[in-house]
């Protein structure tokens, strides 16, 4: 009977899915947003990140520009895309049309995220493969934590942006209201700058904001510098991060337009 039930949301979710991939390849500047950025803009960091001591710290150019690579790509290839994916649909009514469906709102928002979330994917491990290739970053030391942060990074993305969503106005507000999450990450979640560089008491801080946990992970698989306890503890974090922004996309999504 399980597998009966399952067929149906399965077929529900591939056509969502399809339907919102086409809406998102109409979108050139979202497209262009989602696939050039995450693989330019590490480039653009790379003159400052070479000023660091990295191998003091067990760090290696390529393995830094990597892990920048992939936050990038949660940033703009999951979360900013979706943004704008969930208010135009929104605004749009797609949303409370979709409602009256069979589809459930969890199947509405997940068959809404897939195309993204699954581009982001492909990014990060085309990116990993060409890092390791050009970069000679080699091999990750812990291939099961750089898979659990990209696991956990790919869901917190597309949940924050659903929240996001939740007190965006417009679409073209979106590009404001986006903007806290990714200058914050990006400065203080390792994507920029490694935070074995930084300040000791700065570092605790920062491993606390939302997606640090997802990019200590991705670095950590390279690197092996991560411990047991501090595998799980940051494990745990990212989960708790995970709960805390489903729960307030259960709290406070907003299904029609803003009035």
């Amino acid at each position: 009977m399980s597998g009966i039930a399952w067929a149906p949301a399965g077929r529900r979710l591939r056509a969502l899915a399809r339907a919102e991939l086409a809406l998102l390849g109409r979108n050139r500047s979202v497209v262009f947003t989602a696939l050039c950025l995450p693989l330019l803009l590490p480039f653009s960091v790379r003159p400052a990140v070479a000023q660091l001591d990295l191998e003091k710290r067990g760090l290696s150019i390529g393995a830094v520009m990597m892990t920048a690579a992939i936050g990038f790509a949660f940033l703009f290839a999951v979360y900013t895309s979706l943004v704008n994916a969930y208010v135009a649909r929104r605004e749009e009514l797609v949303l409370k049309r979709l409602r009256t469906g069979e589809l459930s709102d969890a199947e509405i928002l997940t068959g809404t995220a897939l195309p993204a979330v699954a581009l982001g994917l492909a990014q990060a491990l085309l990116l990993c493969t060409g890092c390791a290739v050009l970069l000679h970053t080699g091999a990750p030391k812990a291939p099961y934590l750089t898979l659990l942060g990209l696991v956990a990074g790919l869901v917190l993305s597309a949940a924050l942006a659903a929240l996001t969503s939740s007190f965006t106005r417009s679409v073209e507000s979106g590009q404001v209201t986006a903007l806290p999450l990714v200058f914050v990450s990006m400065s203080g979640s390792g994507i920029m700058f490694p935070t074995q560089v930084m300040p000791e008491k700065l570092a605790s801080v920062c491993e606390l904001l939302p997606l640090s946990p997802a990019v200590r992970l991705v670095s950590a698989g390279w690197t092996g510098q991560l411990s047991a306890y501090e595998a799980l503890g940051t494990v745990a974090t990212a989960l708790a991060w995970i709960i805390v922004a489903v729960f307030a996309v259960r709290r406070w999504f907003r299904w029609e337009p803003r009035r």
